[in-house]
């Protein structure tokens, strides 16, 4: 075996053993690289005669084109071995079922959708939504409803009041959201159709009650209302947030300072296995409270009680929130648990309609 035949024979078999692309560039340098073994045979063909260099240029040269052939054979078997590993090694279940986006994932407030569903029903009856800061004066909280100075049922509510400003004025936690309903008879004239959903604050904590909590009134003032169309009102809303076909509904004499007269609503049920269901049963439970605007409120409004009339009702968002989706107690809601909202909560993109739905 000549020199050239040796050389090749060792350079083949080193490029067959080479064990990565780093290794394998090191025989390519030591074989081809400028001060290559297989370079510097290609230098000794200026010095050979004719004949030498008719009889050594083609092994060199055949050499050369060799092992060129088997670096780059040799290349491509190391990179379909690394990729075969990196497959093996990232193997992918196409049969898991596929991750959850954050669109997915997160869920609606029940206080946010059950707003939602409120305001989708009284929308499609012609209301629209008022609001009004959670910040209120005493004369819009109290003495514009007919809460006089002084007067004892200023004491229903546990109000949370702020310290006198410069001028002695007191300002207040809305206790509830009736102010918004006064902000509104200011504003404008009637015919007036609204509903206010709001946070509202009193001093109270348990089961059922907590400082901050939500409520809904709604307001209707024209020149022809009256108890009729309350009592309708009342009664579609039920069916339609409640998802039922038919509602019995009793009405009871209270006392509200706002609103005379006043009731009570009560809405038949059936407490059977402790489990509240409506449009059935003999049992009764109240739900919200309602009347005829008094007409001292109307004058304290710049309205004519004997030209304009109106009705008003009001009711606890959270707690028609219980009833309606079987929670037990009112303080998880404001406690921020994750696990709590993932299983009462609502899909974002599942927005409540009467026609696909309230709580779809």
């Amino acid at each position: 075996m000549n020199e050239i035949d040796h050389l090749g024979a060792s350079l083949l078999a080193e490029i067959a053993s080479a064990q990565d692309e780093a290794a394998l560039e090191q025989i390519r340098i030591a074989a081809v690289g400028k001060a290559g073994s297989i370079s510097a045979l290609l230098k000794t063909l200026g010095a050979m005669t004719p004949d030498e260099r008719k009889e050594k240029g083609p092994l060199i040269n055949g050499l050369r084109d060799a092992v060129a052939a088997a670096l780059a054979a040799r290349k491509a078997a190391l990179g379909e071995a690394v990729l075969e590993a990196r497959l093996a090694s990232e193997t992918i279940d196409v049969s898991l079922p596929v991750r959850e986006g954050p669109e997915a994932r997160g869920r609606i407030h029940p206080i946010s959708q059950v707003i939602d569903e409120i305001t989708a029903i009284f929308g499609d009856m012609g209301f629209a939504v008022a609001e009004g800061p959670d910040v209120e004066t005493d004369d819009l909280n109290f003495t514009k409803l007919n809460f006089p100075v002084g007067h004892p049922a200023r004491e229903m509510h546990d109000t949370f009041f702020f310290h006198p400003d410069a001028d002695g004025e007191r300002k207040l936690l809305r206790t509830h959201t009736s102010p918004v309903q006064v902000r509104t008879m200011l504003a404008q004239q009637p015919p007036i159709r609204v509903i206010c959903p709001g946070r509202t604050y009193r001093m109270d904590s348990d089961q059922t009650h907590t400082p901050m909590f939500h409520q809904v009134e709604g307001l209707v003032i024209d020149k022809a209302a009256h108890m009729g169309h309350l009592k309708w009102i009342l009664e579609e809303f039920c069916k339609a947030f409640f998802e039922i076909d038919t509602v019995k509904m009793r009405f009871r004499p209270s006392f509200f300072p706002f609103t005379e007269p006043s009731m009570e609503v009560d809405i038949q049920c059936s407490r059977k296995g402790g489990e509240i269901r409506f449009g059935e049963g003999e049992d009764w439970l109240e739900i919200l409270g309602c009347g005829m605007v008094h007409p001292n409120v109307l004058r304290n409004c710049g309205l004519d009680p004997d030209v304009y009339q109106g009705f008003a009702w009001g009711m606890g968002i959270d707690r028609i929130a219980m009833l309606k989706y079987g929670m037990p107690d009112l303080r998880p809601f404001f406690e921020a648990d994750v696990r709590w909202l993932a299983h009462y909560g609502f899909r974002p993109l599942d927005l409540p309609t009467l026609t696909g739905g309230l709580s779809s």
